[in-house]
């Protein structure tokens, strides 16, 4: 009797921890943990997706015999939109860069890209001048005696695929020209061939 009594006891006993444990692997594997689970990382990916949006780089190409070269990014965050762009193959001095009203890459010289991208139809100028300036109307930067230049531009006049036909920069160009933008002579400051264009597309 106390075998009997014994061996059922054990058994009793091992019973219970076995249940146990399975209630607690169970527990592990909530369905609705799960759906949490799920529900973050979907939110999490939204948000990746959302920032990449928000960048873009563009690639330039030689025009007009040059052998310039380069890319451009421009970068949304909040209302202002950074451009970065960094060249090579240029000679040595100050180059103009403007945003032109086309992504049009397709001729030698760059002129399918039309004129500057000016949608508030002011006259040519420094940026922010009183007298007015094209939303393309960016400036002047510097190549080395490497033939390497770079130029950072931040701006909340700018937007990247917001529909804003006043400030959305999809479908529009960039052009590096040999000369300088004298921020005067009308309609484009007389700064030279384009030697470098790039179709600003999404």
């Amino acid at each position: 009797m106390k075998k009997i009594t014994l061996t059922l006891f054990a058994y009793t006993f091992l019973l219970t921890i076995t249940i146990g444990c399975k209630g607690e692997k169970k527990s592990t594997t909530d369905p609705d943990t799960k759906v949490e689970e799920e529900i973050v990382k979907e939110t999490v990916s939204k948000e990746e997706k959302e920032i990449e949006a928000t960048m873009l780089e563009i690639v330039l190409s030689p025009k007009s015999k040059s052998k310039v070269s380069g890319t451009v990014t421009f970068t949304g965050e909040g209302e202002m939109v950074t451009m970065t762009a960094k060249l090579e193959g240029l000679t040595a001095g100050a180059h103009a860069i403007h945003i032109h009203e086309k992504a049009d890459c397709s001729s030698d010289d760059g002129k399918s890209t039309g004129g500057h991208w000016n949608p508030t139809m002011e006259p040519h100028g420094k940026w922010g001048a009183t007298e007015g300036y094209h939303k393309g109307d960016i400036g002047n930067f510097s190549a080395d005696a490497d033939g390497k230049g770079s130029i950072t531009f931040a701006t909340n006049d700018w937007c990247i695929g917001c529909g804003d036909e006043k400030k959305d920069i999809i479908g529009k160009a960039i052009i590096v020209h040999q000369g300088t933008d004298d921020y005067t002579s009308q309609p484009s400051g007389a700064a030279g061939s384009r030697i470098s264009c790039g179709g600003i597309i999404q």
